[in-house]
């Protein structure tokens, strides 16, 4: 792996590039590539090191430094400290109380973190964390004070992990080589770990989400089996979250309103995705939008390959897992081989992030009978499956701006996808000019496979259809969504952010 001391800018990645293809990862991809004047740092953060494999991507010559850190691998406990005065937890209960008030009120400031690490080492300290009598009387007392939940035991532990990863990234404050300018693309952990640079090194923090990372993990956190949830019948309320989930919600929020206040500029994808952040906390001014760009030249070709009419395959290209909703597609694809028999279901992505939901949706598609009409072929390039695709499928619950809906537009390709993220606007249009141009596929409701079905017989059986959502796919991508748009916008905030960066580390060293 390169390693070097220093670097034009950091990036931070959380479970993205190098080692998950698609997305995230093909935009990271596509801004070094894409911006080879810039020297990159990379700190890439994961959960275990056994969840991830091969890397997916090779490393571009501009990309100066790695590093990897897994938050959940469990090293050696540190040592049993001699006994701690419960005068420094004073400061950790006070950061707590803040951070409460934070989340409890839209106008509360943020607590200063940085500093009160500086002015209180000894306090936020692992050790100090796990085996002092203040810390243990400061727990049962949030326990009494303000858990529903009737089991310490299962209390007690999940603050333990919700704090584990936060010793693994304020040791990385410290530790990690210097760069003008830090970059992370996401909030949580990644988000966390620059805004502490930011306030530890004075340095410029730009914050880029791709998808809003505190909804994301709400629908995650909202159907994970892990949680503990101990009410007996008569305290459970169907309608109101156990406190435990509601403890993981609320701290991947805090994690999210931290990261905000810290960062400059904070960038999104489309509007409703930065209103969504001003409504999480984020300071309206810091905002701004540049939406993904794809290179056309690359795609254009594709067009040409492509029968007329369209091949009746429907290609949903994304990883199998709960919230791309596979299972809607593959239920909708019974509906679909009903009317058109000779129609196709691929979908194309990595099968091995969540095992446990690909079988089950390996056992959906043999329950329909669609064994060999849905097809999952796993990682494949787009260049050699768009071209015999007829319709692109995103049946997702959740969505950013999408990637790959760019990538089918440009090869020529409509799409038909869930009313999520940027999706309708994409399709529809975002600007009476935009919207002027035509729809570009259809959208559907989310959990809607009669609608989705309907969508793609709508297009695959009246083929003058289909040539009309292709021209306002090309029309659409070639106008707004072209790649040197993208990078150009990037290349100007790099560039100030790095001038900026090294003015700020001129300045210290002769200080």
């Amino acid at each position: 792996m390169p390693h070097n001391t220093t670097a034009d800018l950091m990036l931070i990645l959380e479970g993205t590039y190098p080692y998950v293809r698609g997305g995230v990862s093909s935009w990271v991809a596509n801004i070094i590539k894409g911006l080879p004047e810039i020297n990159f740092s990379l700190v890439f953060i994961g959960s275990r090191r056994q969840d991830y494999q091969e890397k997916s991507y090779d490393m571009p010559a501009n990309i100066v430094h790695y590093e990897e850190h897994f938050l959940y691998d469990s090293p050696p406990p540190p040592a049993v400290p001699p006994k701690i005065p419960a005068r420094q937890f004073e400061c950790v209960e006070k950061f707590h109380g803040e951070l409460r008030e934070l989340l409890d009120s839209k106008n509360a400031p943020i607590p200063n973190l940085s500093q009160n690490i500086r002015e209180n080492p000894e306090a936020f300290n692992e050790s100090a964390f796990l085996y002092s009598k203040a810390s243990w009387n400061f727990i049962s007392q949030c326990f009494h004070k303000y858990s529903t939940e009737p089991s310490f035991i299962d209390y007690f532990w999940t603050v333990r992990n919700l704090h584990q990863p936060l010793w693994v990234l304020l040791k990385l404050v410290h530790t990690l080589p210097p760069a003008a300018a830090y970059h992370s693309v996401s909030t949580g952990y990644a988000g966390f770990l620059g805004a502490m640079l930011q306030h530890s090194r004075n340095a410029p923090y730009i914050l880029m989400e791709h998808g809003i990372y505190t909804k994301e993990r709400r629908i995650d956190l909202l159907a994970a089996d892990w949680i503990a949830d101990n009410r007996n019948p008569f305290q459970h309320d169907p309608m109101q979250l156990s406190y435990l989930r509601e403890m993981w919600i609320r701290f991947f929020e805090a994690l999210g309103k931290f990261a905000y206040d810290s960062a400059n500029p904070i960038i999104s994808l489309y509007d409703e995705a930065r209103q969504r952040q001003i409504d999480d906390g984020a300071d309206p001014y810091r905002t701004l939008i540049i939406p993904n760009g794809v290179n056309i030249e690359r795609l254009s070709p594709l067009r040409e390959q492509r029968p007329f009419p369209p091949p009746p395959v429907l290609c949903l290209l994304g990883r199998v897992v709960p919230i791309k909703d596979i299972k809607t597609f593959i239920r909708a694809m019974r509906t679909v081989v009903n009317r058109l028999p000779e129609a196709e279901g691929w979908i194309v992505g990595p099968t091995d992030e969540d095992p446990d939901y690909f079988q089950e949706c390996e056992q959906l598609v043999v329950s329909l009978g669609l064994k060999d009409k849905v097809k999952f072929l796993g990682f494949q390039k787009i260049t050699d499956i768009l071209p015999q695709s007829g319709v692109l499928v995103l049946s997702s619950i959740s969505e950013g701006l999408p990637l790959v809906i760019l990538e089918g537009y440009a090869s020529g390709l409509p799409c038909i996808a869930t009313d999520v993220g940027s999706c309708r606007e994409l399709i529809e249009g975002r600007t009476p000019e935009d919207k002027a141009i035509g729809p570009s596929g259809k959208v559907v409701g989310i959990a809607d496979p009669a609608a989705l079905a309907g969508a793609a017989l709508e297009l695959l059986t009246q083929p003058e259809k289909w040539r009309q959502a292709q021209q306002a796919a090309i029309t659409r991508v070639e106008t707004y969504y072209t790649e040197p748009q993208m990078l150009s916008r990037f290349r100007e905030i790099y560039t100030e952010a790095i001038e900026n960066g090294r003015h700020r580390l001129r300045t210290a060293e002769t200080s």
